[in-house]
């Protein structure tokens, strides 16, 4: 009987990784097992490489803006291939941020802050009114104190506190944010801090320009100050893992980011620069409810004390993130 031996089929191994290939595409890489080497098949991946991101662009921008919890839900249940990544996301609007915020003319989204704030605040002049008769009570206690021999330590720090709110009012009024910079008091228990701020305060446009570049270099530390506050809004939960509340983390400060980018260049409109203030105080707070409450599967009731313990910790996060800021414009 004659037994027919099995033919050895030599077939190609991958030019990328060397893996023996079975189909048209590698299974070890996913690359194609045909390469061209030509301007035509250049063209053709440069065109494939645009429509594939502006692909996963258009399908994930509309639902970090409108359902960000059904995207961080789907994305961390295994949708990878239909969305731009978390941290991808997260580079771009803040690579967009960075570009936007630096080439804007005019108005900067500082200052339209600012005047919104003020357009809802009392009005400066009566602000500034009642900063001056506590100035002359102050001034009157310092004279009261010295003529009596008493240290006056206290009421020189209250006339120079309320300096420096004086000058704020002005540089928020007339649309000067550096003055506001110029104008701030740090007393710190960090040897050498306080004098290098106070260096760096005779050049505000200069603190403020570090003070810019430090912000988007160190974005990227928001996320590992966040998560420990956000574990905690779900002690000992073995449903939602560190994983869950980064992929959340990363999905919120990304539209965060772009949500400011918009509001600056809302600012740059005629009548855009006083109403930033009113979706830039509403928007987030509506924002992490929505993305709380689709993310984690919570009720409204769950959903809206979390989301005022959020909005907490992200006041605290960014303050300690300020400060970082300030650290290294003084430096």
């Amino acid at each position: 009987m004659n037994v027919v031996e099995p033919v050895a089929i030599d077939r190609p191994a991958c030019l990328n990784c060397g893996t023996t290939l079975v189909g048209e595409f590698c299974h070890g890489c996913g690359q194609k097992s045909r390469v061209r080497r030509t301007l035509r098949s250049l063209g053709h991946d440069l065109v494939q490489s645009i429509f594939n991101f502006e692909g996963k662009f258009f399908r994930t921008l509309p639902m970090l803006a409108w359902r960000p919890g059904e995207l961080t839900r789907r994305y961390i249940d295994g949708e990878r291939a239909r969305f731009l990544s978390p941290l991808t996301t997260f580079l771009f609007s803040v690579f967009l941020l960075a570009t936007v915020l630096g080439n804007l003319p005019g108005k900067s989204l500082l200052d339209g802050l600012a005047q919104g704030l003020s357009n809802t605040a009392p009005k400066f002049a009566q602000a500034a009114g009642e900063v001056d008769r506590k100035l002359v009570a102050a001034a009157a206690d310092q004279k009261r104190l010295a003529a009596a021999g008493r240290p006056t330590a206290v009421a020189d720090k209250r006339i120079a506190d309320l300096e420096s709110e004086k000058l704020a009012l002005a540089a928020v009024r007339s649309d000067r944010p550096t003055e506001v910079l110029a104008g701030t008091t740090v007393k710190s228990s960090i040897p050498g801090f306080d004098e290098r701020w106070k260096r760096a305060k005779q050049n505000p446009d200069l603190l403020l320009y570090k003070i810019k570049e430090s912000a988007y270099a160190t974005s990227w530390l928001l996320v590992p100050m966040s998560l420990p506050f956000l574990w905690l809004l779900f002690p000992f939960s073995r449903r939602w893992r560190m994983y869950d509340h980064a992929i959340f983390t990363i999905y919120s400060l990304s539209f965060m980011s772009l949500l400011v980018i918009v509001l600056a260049v809302v600012a740059q409109l005629p009548l855009g620069a006083g109403w930033v203030a009113i979706p830039a105080l509403a928007v987030p707070p509506i924002h992490l409810f929505r993305h709380l409450r689709g993310a984690y599967a919570l009720r409204k009731r769950s959903a809206l004390w979390r989301t005022i313990l959020l909005l907490c910790v992200a006041a605290l996060v960014l303050l300690f993130w300020v400060i970082l800021l300030m650290l290294v414009g003084a430096a």
